[in-house]
């Protein structure tokens, strides 16, 4: 019998050490959380070409997935099991190779997503200084995902996330700003998760009283549905602000929401993430601009590799207003190599 109490209070000491860890944990993540305002000033790109009415712009849109979601991973908030690559040098290579990628599209704007400056996940790489540096283009910033420890998944957690919206250009951009959009989370999920925001830059046009606003998102993924009808409502009152001025507008990036009329890639197996649709309320004089053929993203239920028949979906493209011109769009054929994202390339006209 002694042996017995003696074994049961060492559990009872284990578990009772478990559970203060755990609540001091989640005390740190309270106290560290990232509660930024609801609009914040960026300091904008330092570019100096002009831009006016009637010129013809190049724009990119890309969710980079932090250079670690390319063809060799999986991701476990989509099925898979991983957190991370196994190796930075997966990470150098997928960097490497998106690099080449935005060389060869040759944009005057690039408006990228899920950009890591300094997290687990991607080996502490700050990738916005490595693309800014490879480019040549100054950039700005805004955090989506500001998180100290985030303690999942089990036993391998993601830890220290440092991620967000990064706009780069050598257009002479006068202000930008950072605008909270509404959370979906409560506590204490909420202390590590994503605080999706828009990152807006104004470009000022040579000549005329009206700006370039160009807007860079990410939308919520693996809420229940809520997050992206809050923040898509708040993106709409967003453009309707701008419309009332007269300005030109350019929204690009992930919206994790499927658009009206792209419906070709259905989900293929129940279980799967599968997106919303995007609301077809838009404001006035405002239009959707996407590649109803071909895919943007893919699931990571699995790695690509081995994979005959993955699931594929239409989630990134383009909102412009009616003062503006698509001479085309082009979703560029990566293969998914270097991000579970394919590009999009998109060429307008100010008229």
């Amino acid at each position: 019998m002694k042996k017995f109490w003696k074994v049961l209070r060492t559990i009872l000491v284990v578990i009772l050490c478990v559970v203060v860890l755990a609540a001091l944990a989640f005390v740190a993540l309270t106290l560290f959380e990232y509660k930024p305002d609801d609009v914040e000033t960026v300091t904008p790109p330092d570019g100096t070409r002009t831009v006016k009415v009637g010129d013809t712009l190049t724009i990119m849109s890309y969710n980079i997935g932090y250079a670690g979601l390319g063809e060799e991973e999986d991701f476990f908030m989509d099925g898979g099991t991983k957190s991370r690559p196994d190796s930075k040098e997966i990470v150098e290579k997928n960097l490497n190779g998106l690099i080449g990628e935005f060389k060869a599209a040759g944009a005057d704007i690039y408006l990228l997503q899920e950009v890591d400056t300094g997290s687990k996940r991607s080996y502490r790489i700050d990738e916005t200084v490595r693309i800014s540096e490879a480019l040549g283009l100054p950039f700005d910033f805004a955090y989506n995902f500001h998180s100290v420890f985030t303690p999942i998944p089990f036993p391998d957690m993601m830890g220290r996330v440092m991620s967000g919206l990064a706009t780069y250009t050598s257009l002479s951009v006068t202000s930008a700003e950072r605008i909270q959009l509404p959370c979906p989370f409560s506590w204490p999920v909420r202390a590590f998760n994503l605080k999706r925001c828009l990152l807006v830059n104004r470009i000022p046009l040579e000549g005329s009283d009206k700006e370039l606003v160009i807007i860079n998102l990410h939308l919520e993924a693996y809420d229940d549905g809520e997050g992206k009808i809050a923040q898509t409502k708040m993106l709409y009152e967003v453009l309707k602000a701008e419309a009332a001025k007269g300005n030109y507008v350019i929204v690009g990036g992930d919206f994790n929401q499927t658009f009206p009329g792209a419906s070709r890639f259905e989900p293929i197996e129940d279980g799967l993430w599968a997106p919303g649709t995007l609301s077809n309320d838009l404001p006035e004089g405002y239009s959707f601009v996407f590649d109803p053929s071909a895919p943007t993203c893919r699931s990571l239920d699995t790695a690509l590799i081995g994979n005959p028949d993955p699931q594929y979906y239409i989630i990134d493209g383009f909102i412009v207003s009616g003062n503006i011109s698509v001479e085309s769009l082009e979703v560029i054929m990566t293969g998914f190599d270097n991000s579970d994202h394919q590009p999009l390339k998109l060429i307008i006209t100010l008229n």
